[in-house]
């Protein structure tokens, strides 16, 4: 039976779905706020609508008969699409709101993980009094990371003892308009994200990721979306070893235990430190950029994990190339605080040789693509080697130029890497 599949979500994350569904026995519909032309190129039909208004969302899955839903961001999910869609009988692929909350509440999160004695739990409290919050700082013996309970898009996290004093810690919680926050150890180490493919109490796991969400080189400025991310041609990254990759799926385990009727990807970013891997944070979804590092070497059909999902079956055995990847993400000059659109996307899919291009927040005009304020499109090599992508990925941004863009270089270049490792040897004592 050949299925219908509706995609929502409109960025880079999404278009790589779409990718992932492009030779599947599926005619695919998608859904988003803006117009994302690389999905619109695979899609069998393009609907621009609010994917937080769950009622918009099931009309039009309804119109085009839709079979299965493929949810990629968060606010669909924290909004209750997931929900709806299931009310109106369409599969959804994603956690109802309920569920969701592992990401959408990090209040909720915390509690959750040490209720149900999942490991890797930081020390936290949460808090609705400000000046309380305030207190805690003053009183803890160690640094904080500073994390608004709700979505923030990845750019409400402050870390004393990294990217601010306590004293701006503090004076960031009394500015902000955050109604609640959790306070919660400062981890030391390499992060790292494993991202699930879970459905009827079982789950499958990808290759680890590392994503780079500092805004500059070196690891300098403030927190983004996220930069760009590589894997490896393995399952660990090179400063891991294996027994890391399979303690922090342990984890992931015990999540997926304590959450009975979870159904999506449950992606886990963890911190490696000198007694294994702890959790920075859960997210409810495919990480955007690390979709794009995963998709492109996942040999099983992603449709086949979705219709297993669906008919309450076991899920297949995932399959990955043995090849790395690096992505490098294009952002607009001055992204994130004081972003400028309107510069031209100067490389396609054509252009960019043997890289991966997929579109994220572009305006299609018709004399060409344009930037908006937000991460504008993604570049991902694949190789048999992290450098060998990282040069792929490289000579496709030679195409683009940067005229009106700003690209982090270094990601996934040999120095940055060996950094990574010599940081994880120098934690490890070893």
């Amino acid at each position: 039976m050949r299925e219908t599949v509706l995609l929502i979500g409109g960025g880079g994350r999404e278009h790589a779905i779409a990718r992932a569904l492009e030779d599947s026995e599926a005619d695919l519909y998608a859904c988003a706020g803006n117009k994302n032309p690389g999905i619109a190129r695979l899609a069998a039909g393009f609907e621009s609508l609010e994917t937080t208004d769950p009622e918009a969302v099931v009309d039009y899955a309804e119109d085009v008969d839709a079979t299965i839903a493929v949810i990629g961001p968060e606010a669909p999910l924290e909004a209750g699409v997931a929900d709806a869609l299931e009310a109106a009988g369409v599969y959804a692929f994603g956690p109802k709101a309920a569920d969701a909350r592992i990401e959408t509440d990090k209040a909720f999160q915390r509690r959750f993980m040490r209720e149900n004695d999942v490991p890797g739990c930081p020390d936290f409290e949460t808090f609705d009094d400000m000046a309380a919050a305030c207190d805690f700082i003053d009183d803890y013996d160690g640094d904080l990371a500073i994390k608004p309970a709700g979505l923030t898009g990845g750019k409400g996290v402050k870390v004393i003892g990294d990217q601010v004093t306590a004293e701006e810690g503090k004076a960031y919680i009394r500015e902000s308009d955050y109604d609640r926050i959790v306070l919660e150890e400062r981890l030391i180490g390499e992060e790292f994200t494993i991202q699930a493919f879970v459905a009827n109490g079982e789950f499958r796991t990808a290759p680890a990721v590392q994503d780079h969400k500092r805004a500059y080189e070196g690891d300098e400025g403030p927190n983004t979306g996220g930069m760009g991310s590589y894997s490896d041609a393995t399952d660990e990254l090179p400063f891991m070893t294996e027994g890391d990759y399979d303690e922090a799926v342990s984890i992931i385990e015990a999540t997926v235990d304590a959450l009975e009727d979870y159904r999506g990807i449950l992606y886990g970013q963890f911190m490696l430190t000198e007694t294994g891997p702890r959790v920075v944070e859960f997210n409810a979804r495919f990480g955007d950029p690390e979709a794009m590092n995963t998709l492109p070497v996942l040999e099983t059909d992603f449709l086949d994990v979705l219709t297993a999902a669906r008919d309450g079956e076991a899920l297949p055995e995932l399959a990955f190339a043995e090849q790395a990847t690096v992505c490098k993400y294009a952002v607009p000059e001055g992204y994130p605080t004081d972003p400028e659109a309107g510069a031209k996307v100067q490389v396609d899919e054509d252009s960019a040789g043997d890289a991966l291009l997929y579109y994220a927040s572009v305006e299609e005009r018709d004399d060409g693509i344009y930037t908006t304020t937000s991460r504008s499109f993604a570049l991902v090599g694949v190789a048999d080697s992290i450098a060998e992508a990282e040069e792929i990925a490289e000579d496709a941004l030679a195409v683009a130029g940067e005229e009106g863009l700003r690209i982090r270089h270094d990601i996934g270049k040999a120095d940055l890497v060996q950094k990574r490792i010599d940081h994880m040897t120098e934690i490890r004592g070893e």
